[in-house]
Parts: C-alpha cells; structure tokens; sequence
C-alpha cells in the first residue's frame, strides 16, 4: 500500500466555480487559505445496500477519528478525476471498483485548526463485496452500516461525521432510493 504523500508535499488544482481549473497551490496553504479547489469523495455500497464508512485516522490533519464516506481526497496537479478516484481508493481502503460520478457541489467548511476546506466535489459510487484493507495513515477503522440506520446516526449525531458527508449524503442517499 502506498502512504499519502505529506500534506506539505502536495500540488493540488484550483478552480473557479464551474470546475475551471485557474492554476494550483501547494494542499496545506490551500487549505490555509480557504481557496477553492478540485476534490472528490467516493462512496461504496455492497451487494445488500450497505454504505462503507470509514473512521478518519486520528491523525490526519483534519476531522481525524470522524466517520465519513469510503474515500475523499483532491486529485494531484496534472492528474485527471478518474485516475485519482481509483488511486487514492486503493491507497487509503486497498481495493478498486468501477465508480460513477453522480453529482457536484461546492461546499465550505472551517476547523478549529484553521483549516478551510472550500470544494469543488465530485461524488462519486461504486459497489464492492470484497475485503477491505484500510490504510492506518488513512482510516482508524471502517465499518457497513445501513442507509436508514446512517441517517439515524447522522441525525443523533452530527458531529461524529464530517462536515462534507453530512452535507452531501441527503442527496445521495435520495438518489440511492
């Protein structure tokens, strides 16, 4: 498996408010000053219509050890949408799937560390039934749970989730049916 680059270390894509790409910034200054920039988020459901959660590492660098949705990150400078989707879903949960892109929002969101994460998301869904090997630089834990019983949880509470899933999963799971 391969380890997340240091989030120093990272080039990733800015764009204006329809996807444009406008140039690229270095991730943690991006995120420093809230700039808006390319990001993705896929969401795996299995054979039986369960959701893959994954519980963000606690020492990511920001929202560690909240629950949220199989994978998310920005695709690379001069890397396409579709190879970092499959990238960084092996990277951070060991296993691809075909996925399909369903919608896109722009969200912003601020943490007590001073971060902002300002989006252009891609949402993404895939189906997998096999085994699930996440990263430990990645993910603390995962787990399969059930749509009506995430929207319980979500609604108890919010807080034990990111801020982007809890935005985005109303609308997915409409979709989802």
């Amino acid at each position: 498996m391969t380890p997340s680059r240091p989030i120093g270390m990272e080039t990733i894509i800015l764009v204006d408010s329809k996807d444009k790409e406008i140039g690229t910034g270095e991730k943690l200054e991006v995120h420093q000053k809230g700039l808006l920039h390319r990001a993705f988020s896929v969401n795996i459901i299995n054979r039986k219509g369960e959701f893959l959660l994954q519980q963000r590492a606690k020492i990511k660098y920001h929202s560690g050890g909240l629950w949220t949705n199989a994978c998310c990150s920005h695709p690379h400078a001069g890397e396409t949408l579709e190879t970092a989707i499959h990238r960084r879903l092996k990277e951070e949960m060991g296993f691809d799937t075909d996925l399909k892109e369903l919608f896109t929002m722009i969200y912003k969101a601020s943490f007590s560390n001073g971060l902002t994460e300002h989006e252009f998301l891609h949402v993404y869904i895939g189906q997998w039934n096999g085994k699930v090997i996440p990263n430990p630089e990645e993910a603390d834990d995962y787990r399969w749970i059930g749509i009506d019983e995430l929207k319980k949880e979500i609604e108890a509470d919010p807080d034990s989730f990111t801020p982007w899933f809890r935005l985005f999963f109303p609308r997915l799971s409409d979709m989802l049916g």
